[in-house]
């Protein structure tokens, strides 16, 4: 049960950091010549939840490795100052990053509820 807390709490780091990521993507979005960046989360996903193989037949997981994501440019259309932040997307990601932190606080807060009861039956 801690390694699903420790997975969590991975989670929700990464995605305060992703955060500040786009959040400079926005800034910048009028600078000449600046490159969007983003941090992968599915990688992060990958690197947070790792699956035992319990049975020769089992799928090996991938992506497990280190607790972060790879920073990545964005590969979009430049405008003509060579910027290629599109505002939209970048609030969108926003959107979808905010959701994935806010179910691994929901996760993170039953997981600590249900140790809280377990304290209180035992």
């Amino acid at each position: 049960m801690a390694d699903g807390m420790t997975a969590l709490e991975g989670i929700i780091r990464q995605t305060s950091i992703r955060n500040n990521v786009l959040t400079s993507n926005i800034a910048n979005v009028d600078t000449p010549n600046y490159h969007a960046r983003d941090i992968k989360f599915d990688q992060v996903l990958g690197n947070e939840i790792s699956m035992a193989t319990t049975n020769p037949r089992h799928i090996q997981a991938s992506g497990a490795g280190s607790n972060s994501g790879e920073l990545t440019g964005e590969e979009s259309q430049s405008w003509a100052d060579k910027n290629n932040v599109e505002l939209d997307m970048e609030v969108a990601k926003m959107t979808e990053n905010a959701m994935i932190f806010e179910a691994g606080v929901t996760l993170l807060k039953k997981k600590i509820q249900m140790f809280k009861n377990a304290l209180k039956t035992s």
